[in-house]
């Protein structure tokens, strides 16, 4: 197939990443209008779906991860890519059986009574067999797709040149976007994907970590038919979580079910461990008692005990309005960029805090969003990944709670289940809500008043200071349009020269074409420079 050949995946991908460049300065030299780039984002968008469906294999994969990073990209790229749907035709059946021969060092029957040869679930990576085990057992086979290893070398590198080039030369608006990390992420997500090992293991510990749970089914692990390609796990019935006909059938409450599944989930965000990252319906079946079975491990997140306690620290800060030690909590846990100072993001913690909900209930709330993003865009923040799938979690869940419980407000319908965390024996828990209480407005008016005074002649200070920072970049990309221009009409000049066979003009214009390049490259240092110093807050 074409699009196994290394050479020509390369190209395409390369290709597509330099004419996206392109378009985007010559969109910048030709002053663009914000609704002109936006459309050019979506045009871009839909030639990067267009593309990664071409491809196949782990591109899908960096799609679906670019596809939750709405902190970085355009939004009108992530709205053409969000709906990546992580489905392939599955592979001949001989290519498979090698696989799983190769695997288990001989013939699939020495392992297996039997195995359909038609897949029930094909996707980039991996596809899935219905199989009866030497005892009887039934089982679902995950089987690696066999040219994937092949690719992801290659891919990989793809993704690296890619990533060098816009760490150099991409017109990125801000700057603030750390490329090295995103790339580590990508390939370190992706990895973990690729190694059904991996995934086993994470079947085992969700197995262990809710054997109490009574209406929680994980399927039992086979160890000893489990490869890093090749994943065996015994055979669930059920029917997706979102199939409102079943569960009217089978007489469950929505309501109920959405309780329990909250309640199964809120411990995986807020305690210290591994969560589920991708729960979507088909990832979450419903058996006809209302038992829940989680599938598919291989994209997890994980709260470590040191993030636990800077996230504590964190909410401790922002209760207690003590934006210090928010901001440097943010830090530790990896919100700013390398060589970002955290007093950089205390004045918009406090700006944000210090609300009114009353206000910003009656507030245009498309608006406040899109000054947030925009507010949070000029700040050097960069969300870690393990903390964009939380949110994924969270936002999934959240949907499927809704779609449990139309009728209901989420907020009603996950109140008992927060509530019953509570007061599940931890301490820290009432310690924290006792903050929160003791930093409610009866017991900070004198604050509040202060606050009040103060805040008019801040946010002005704020806001000059903003605009300030804005004018000095927007003056450094305009020194950069200008060397850009120089080195494209020297090229020109240059090219036209050689092909005219004047000397005197191809000369010129390539010198010309130099003294472009040297302009830039100072004028960008200077600005990465000013950067650095506004991260550190010197500025």
């Amino acid at each position: 197939m074409k699009s196994e050949n290394k050479l020509w995946r390369m190209w395409k991908v390369l290709s597509l990443a330099l004419s996206i460049v392109v378009r985007v300065y010559w969109y910048r030299l030709r002053g663009k209008s914000q609704w002109e780039k936006e459309k050019l984002w979506e045009q871009i968008g839909k030639e990067f779906k267009e593309t990664l469906f071409e491809l196949n294999g782990v591109l899908i994969k960096v799609g679906q991860l670019l596809s939750i990073r709405e902190d970085l990209l355009p939004k009108g790229f992530i709205n053409q890519i969000q709906d990546l749907v992580d489905h392939v035709p599955p592979s001949p059946w001989e290519k498979i059986e090698s696989v799983l021969e190769g695997e288990w060092g001989g013939p699939v029957s020495s392992k297996v009574l039997n195995i359909d040869q038609e897949a029930i679930a094909s996707a980039s990576i991996g596809e899935v067999y219905k199989a009866t085990l030497l005892d009887g057992t039934q089982a679902a086979i995950k089987v690696q797709r066999p040219e994937i290893p092949s690719l992801v070398k290659t891919d990989f590198r793809t993704l690296s040149i890619i990533i060098w080039f816009a760490r150099h030369f991409a017109p990125m608006p801000k700057g603030f976007i750390n490329f090295k990390m995103l790339y580590k992420e990508l390939k370190q997500v992706i990895e973990q994907e690729l190694d059904f090992s991996k995934e086993m293991s994470t079947g085992i510990s969700f197995k262990q970590r809710f054997k109490d749970h009574a209406n929680v089914k994980i399927p039992t692990m086979y160890p000893e038919l489990c490869t890093d390609k090749v994943l065996v796990m015994e055979w669930v019935d059920g029917v997706r979580l979102n199939d409102r006909e079943a569960i009217d059938l089978y007489g469950l409450n929505g309501q109920k079910l959405a309780q329990e599944l909250f309640r199964l989930f809120l411990p995986q965000w807020l305690e210290p461990g591994i969560f589920h990252a991708d729960p979507h319906a088909g990832n979450i079946l419903l058996q006809p008692d209302g038992t829940f079975v989680l599938l598919d491990y291989g994209m997890i997140g994980e709260i470590s005990k040191r993030d636990s306690a800077h996230f504590q620290n964190l909410l401790e800060g922002v209760l207690l309005k003590n934006f210090r030690k928010a901001s440097e909590a943010l830090a530790e846990l990896g919100f700013l960029l390398p060589d970002a100072s955290p007093k950089t993001i205390e004045p918009v913690l406090k700006e944000f805090v210090t609300l009114d909900m009353e206000q910003f209930k009656q507030m245009d709330l498309i608006s406040v969003k899109k000054e947030i993003n925009e507010m949070v865009k000029s700040l050097p923040v960069q969300v870690p990944t393990r903390f964009i799938f939380l949110g994924r979690s969270f936002a999934t869940i959240e949907g499927l709670v809704h779609t449990l419980s139309p009728d209901e407000e989420t907020l009603d319908v996950v109140k008992p289940a927060f509530m019953d965390w509570v007061k599940d024996g931890n301490t820290n828990k009432w310690e924290l809500l006792m903050k929160w209480v003791s930093a409610q407005p009866l017991f900070q008016t004198v604050q509040k008043v202060r606050q009040l005074l103060d805040l008019p002649e801040k946010a002005l200070e704020q806001k000059d200071h903003h605009q300030l920072n804005g004018f000095q970049f927007k003056l450094f990309e305009g020194q950069k349009k200008q060397a850009f221009v120089l080195l494209l009409a020297g090229c020109i000049g240059g090219f036209t020269g050689l092909a005219l066979g004047m000397e005197v003009i191809w000369q010129g214009s390539f010198g010309l074409a130099a003294f472009g390049v040297a302009g830039y490259w100072i004028i960008a240092r200077r600005q990465r420079n000013w950067l650095k110093k506004l991260k550190n807050g010197q500025l």
